[in-house]
């Protein structure tokens, strides 16, 4: 049964004040971000502050979702990191509360936040995406001579269409100027050419005052009673300066949000879901009738025959003669006309196909937004849980609290989760990746680390010993560690040189008689290296009992004998006489030939660097024997000595002790 303890409440407290710290911190952050990307929209607007505090307040409920996962990472990464750096999870521990235990209370409160999580992308979420495109769309068309851009045409003017081809930000002067004006037909329009322009607001902020330097004006008469002629005439008008009125109203106006209902970012789920079923049943249907139209494209031309059009559509490759008998009818002209007509034919077909694959593609990436969004409502719910189990656990591991090393963490690990986030739903919106694959690939890639945390951390193991994995990459590799005997600083007993010098003087035997059975320089059978055990029992029991003198040695008091010892090699007692110890792996490696002659020749340099070490083993026993021999002598005395004064002691007490008794009679 579940009961709050004290100590839930204590880990809960102290996460819930850093979470609410760190939440504000990052939506902040995130804030700032988002706000770089529409600056130029904010400034030289002339908004107002409630319009302002508009946009940052529905820019804030937006991005709420997005700071929960970063804020509870970074929280609980710092929660266990105090623990851990004040030893309160080591007290934790030994009053036998697993970590797991101790972060019951936190998973409930992380299970209540992915849940509010999920409400604010599915609830507040799409209504603010709404008012905040609406204010984006009304910011802009508040000052469009600010907003005109560079190299293309420019719609935010009713009825016409600017080009700039160069704007000087600090003059507000346009350069290369092109307009095209449109207030009826086709027919019915004005094209206007200036070598540089202004364009200023009036005073009332309903016009736009545009003035235009070298320039001509090209004007279609079509407006005027022509009498229904069927050219249009036009009137054309050179200029040094010229000053244009054009309709605009510069005031604030919210734009209408029927524009953005269709986004799929302005949508719950369930409204999402409900989309998705009309989205595809169109898709479908718009899908079948291309194809349809597609089938009935047919190539006529004027010299042929319906026959003879339908003999040559359906000419297979084996069939070409019925092309040439066709083709040899026609005079040459015919013919030359005729291959126009049909090249000219195959153009507009394939320029009808390119448009409207264009257009099933747009509505193909209509569907898979919606799908996009959907999804990644629930994934960025799920990865508050994911983020949790990856910040407590390295908390614990890591034990180090503040804003130091947890910030540095966090932000690593929310920047792969960021990237792998863009990378995929940019990749599946682009139709390269699945939906389901690209918006979930961050999940996927995530939760092993977090479990492989809560894992190590639970059985309190280590990740981050970089020694550790620094002496696994040296075996694999092949390298050879070095020995690293120092002095002990409490020496309880002192080490047997007189056991030890026996089991090193044994040592030297058994390499002697190793050294003449077998022959490492030679080169072995790959038959026997491959498809035959080859354990080497006897270079095993060598080292087992060469370690063991070592160890006991190492609590010498001797500086001598500590750097002898360190002139030890540590022997390699499997590498020499195959790759690998399991047999099957022996075998493969065997059987696949370039592998087998790499790992055959890596073998070879284990049984030199054998050769090797064996020799320094002996010359290294024969100089620390004096050493050791000396050693026992002096602690042979020292123990005689020790003896002798525990037995003078023991008789002066019982000599005193007779006195004392014959007093007393």
């Amino acid at each position: 049964m579940f009961r709050i303890k004290k100590l839930d409440i204590f880990i809960t407290k102290q996460f819930g004040l850093l979470f609410v710290g760190t939440f504000f911190i990052c939506l902040f952050v995130l804030m700032m971000q988002f706000l770089w990307r529409y600056v130029d929209e904010l400034i030289g607007k002339g908004l107002s502050i409630e319009i302002l505090a508009q946009f940052f307040w529905y820019m804030g409920l937006g991005l709420m979702p997005q700071a929960f996962p970063l804020a509870i990472l970074l929280s609980s990464l710092i929660t266990y990191g105090n623990l851990g750096e004040s030893s309160e999870l080591t007290a934790i521990k030994a009053a036998g509360i697993s970590l797991m235990q101790s972060m019951r209370s936190l998973i409930v409160a992380v299970l209540l936040i992915a849940g509010i999580s999920f409400y604010f992308q599915n609830v507040v979420v799409p209504s603010a995406n709404m008012q905040l495109k609406q204010l984006l769309v009304s910011m802009k068309q508040k000052s469009p001579e600010l907003e005109i851009p560079e190299g293309t045409f420019y719609a935010g003017i009713p009825n016409s269409n600017l080009y700039v081809e160069k704007k000087d930000l600090n003059t507000g002067h346009l350069y290369g100027i092109m307009i095209y004006r449109q207030t009826g037909s086709y027919e019915d329009q004005t094209i206007i050419l200036a070598d540089s322009g202004m364009l200023q607001s009036t005073a009332e902020k309903k016009h736009l005052l545009l003035t235009l330097w070298g320039g001509e004006w090209f004007e279609n008469m079509r407006s005027q009673d022509m009498g229904g002629t069927a050219e249009v005439p036009y009137r054309r008008e050179t200029f040094g300066q010229k000053q244009i009125l054009l309709d605009f109203d510069g005031d604030f106006n919210l734009a209408d949000a029927s524009n953005f209902s269709g986004d799929a970012s302005a949508k719950s789920v369930p409204k999402i879901l409900q989309d998705l079923d009309s989205i595809k049943l169109y898709n479908d249907s718009v899908g079948r009738q291309f194809f349809r139209e597609a089938q009935s494209y047919t190539f006529q031309t004027a010299e042929l025959t319906p026959q003879d059009s339908t003999r040559l559509l359906s000419a297979k490759e084996e069939e070409m003669p019925v092309l040439d008998s066709i083709l040899a009818k026609m005079d040459n002209d015919i013919k030359r006309e005729t291959v126009r007509q049909a090249a000219r034919q195959a153009q507009n077909a394939f320029n009808d196909l390119e448009m409207k694959r264009n257009y099933v593609d747009d509505l193909n990436r209509t569907e898979r937004i919606h799908l996009l969004e959907a999804i990644g409502k629930c994934t960025l719910a799920l990865s508050c849980i994911i983020f949790f189990f990856i910040g407590a656990p390295l908390g614990a591991i890591i034990r180090k609290g503040g804003l130091g090393v947890p910030v540095i963490v966090s932000v690593i690990v929310f920047l792969i989760f960021y990237l792998l986030d863009m990378t995929g739903m940019r990749m599946a919106r682009d139709d390269n990746w699945t939906v389901w694959f690209g918006r979930s690939i961050s999940t996927a890639v995530l939760a092993p680390l977090a479990v492989f945390f809560t894992y190590k951390a639970n059985n309190d193991s280590t990740v981050f010993n970089i020694d550790a994995y620094r002496l696994v990459m040296m075996r694999m590799l092949g390298l050879r560690l070095k020995r690293n005997v120092t002095k002990k600083e409490v020496i309880i007993e002192e080490p047997k040189y007189r056991m030890d010098a026996v089991a090193l003087q044994t040592v030297n035997e058994d390499i002697a008689i190793y050294s003449e059975t077998h022959k490492l320089l030679r080169w072995p059978s790959p038959i026997k290296v491959f498809f035959r055990p080859g354990d080497d029992h006897e270079i095993a029991h060598i080292n087992e009992v060469l370690e063991m003198a070592i160890e006991d040695l190492g609590y010498s008091r001797d500086n001598n004998v500590l750097y002898q010892l360190n002139n030890y090699p540590i022997l390699a007692t499997h590498a020499h006489t195959r790759p690998f110890r399991k047999k099957w792996l022996n075998i493969i490696s065997g059987l696949f030939l370039p592998l087998g002659i790499f790992f055959y020749f890596r073998m070879l340099r284990f049984r030199l660097r054998l050769y090797r070490d064996l020799r320094d083993v002996t010359n290294t026993t024969d100089k620390l024997m004096p050493l050791m021999l000396a050693l026992a002598d002096k602690q042979k005395d020292t123990l005689a000595d020790e003896a002798y004064k525990d037995y003078t002691k023991l008789n002066i007490q019982q000599n005193d002790g007779d006195i004392q008794t014959e007093q007393d009679k």
